[in-house]
């Protein structure tokens, strides 16, 4: 019978990566959670206040479109290792991947409909599904077909800027102040019930077709790249590996911040913004990631940061935790601060959840070997109740 990972099979450093992304990702929602974001399609234009414009800058180079690709190589590192651990074990991958897939899906909708319009987790479940087909191939052809697959969106994109002035100044975007209006209405004034409509209304932004397209340009690929990664073994192989890791964080981190950076130092165009987003947030995901595996290489740090591990360990328990108190806190029936705080101030909430979201997951394994919904996740998936030994 096919078995989930037991803690002894876990990679920590991989628990590290994905507790230290929980952060990146919370740090970004939280101006989703507290503005009408759907309906603003480009925050810099939006702020006004100079402190505001250069806390959102800085957020926006360091964290913002960073950590979505770097949770997507991580999906796509774990889907993998299960792969091989199935074929190890001479077991049928295909009869338990896909519950667990749908699983993921299902509670992705509860997610999205129920509390927070932002989820991520149904396009993850989604690419899954569609990275499961490439599941069989070596390595190197994951990885070739991740650069395929990526790499055609990039030329097909810059060709079409450059052919309709992509070196153009970048002009702020028609805002619709009656989508945004009803938006601050609903969250920061509004019931639980107008708050749902409003969901209703962003999810149709959030999840249109022309999303779950891009998802699979953009996220597929990092999944791909993942379980490339995955095959050969890089994490486990660090030690060995040691100089390629440090080559990479060095040279991701420095290449993706400038990327990012750029647009802000000279004249912002069109093609620097498309560069700056997706190109130079997913390079500076692989430094991030390549930079935490160097630090792990640490004798003494990976028992420094085992808080962190353990909240890697429970990531969908408290990754539905960050929503559910972000929208008690500032929606209007709860404590109401939407739209009231300034971009600093929500970055301080950020930390400050995240803070104790480690203390809870250190409280939680004292007694219990996997989160909540991790263990709900398992149990639909091979329909018993089972535990990390």
């Amino acid at each position: 019978m096919f078995q989930p990972t037991t803690l002894d099979e876990r990679v920590h450093t991989l628990d590290i990566i994905r507790g230290v992304s929980l952060l990146g990702i919370l740090l970004v929602n939280m101006l989703a959670f507290s503005l009408p974001l759907p309906h603003i399609l480009d925050l810099h234009s939006w702020f006004t206040d100079i402190h505001d414009v250069l806390t959102y800058q800085t957020l926006d180079i360091y964290v913002q479109g960073s950590f979505y690709p770097l949770f997507s190589m991580l999906f796509g590192y774990g889907l993998a290792m299960q792969w091989m651990k199935a074929e190890n074990k001479g077991v049928n991958f295909y009869r338990s991947a896909p519950k667990r897939l749908v699983v993921l899906f299902v509670i992705g909708l509860f997610h999205a409909f129920l509390i927070w319009w932002g989820d991520i987790i149904t396009m993850y479940a989604f690419c899954g599904i569609i990275l499961m087909l490439f599941m069989k191939l070596r390595s190197g052809w994951l990885l070739t077909c991740a650069l395929v697959i990526n790499g055609t969106m990039h030329l097909f994109m810059i060709f079409l800027l450059l052919l309709f002035g992509g070196n153009n100044e970048f002009e702020t975007p028609h805002i619709d102040i009656v989508a945004i209006n009803d938006a601050i209405t609903a969250y920061g004034t509004g019931t639980w019930v107008d708050a749902f409509m409003q969901r209703l209304n962003d999810l149709s932004v959030q999840m249109h077709p022309s999303m779950w397209i891009t998802a699979l340009f953009t996220i597929l690929p990092y999944m791909l790249l993942g379980a490339a990664a995955a095959k050969w073994r890089l994490v486990e192989r660090a030690k060995a590996l040691k100089a390629i890791w440090i080559g990479l964080a060095v040279v991701c981190v420095a290449a993706g911040l400038f990327m990012k950076s750029v647009p802000f130092h000279v004249t912002r165009t069109y093609l620097l913004e498309y560069i700056r987003v997706y190109i130079g947030g997913p390079v500076l995901a692989v430094g991030y990631g390549a930079v935490i595996v160097a630090i792990c290489l640490i004798p003494f740090m990976p028992k420094l940061l085992s808080p962190i591990a353990k909240a890697g360990r429970m990531s969908l328990t408290l990754y539905i935790m960050q929503s559910i108190v972000c929208t008690l806190l500032f929606y209007n029936f709860g404590l109401g601060l939407y739209g009231k705080v300034d971009v600093a101030t929500s970055i301080v909430i950020g930390i400050g959840i995240y803070i104790i979201q480690l203390a809870i997951a250190e409280l939680w394994f004292i007694k219990f070997k996997q989160g909540p919904l991790e263990s709900i996740v398992k149990r639909f998936t091979y329909g018993k109740i089972v535990s990390e030994k």
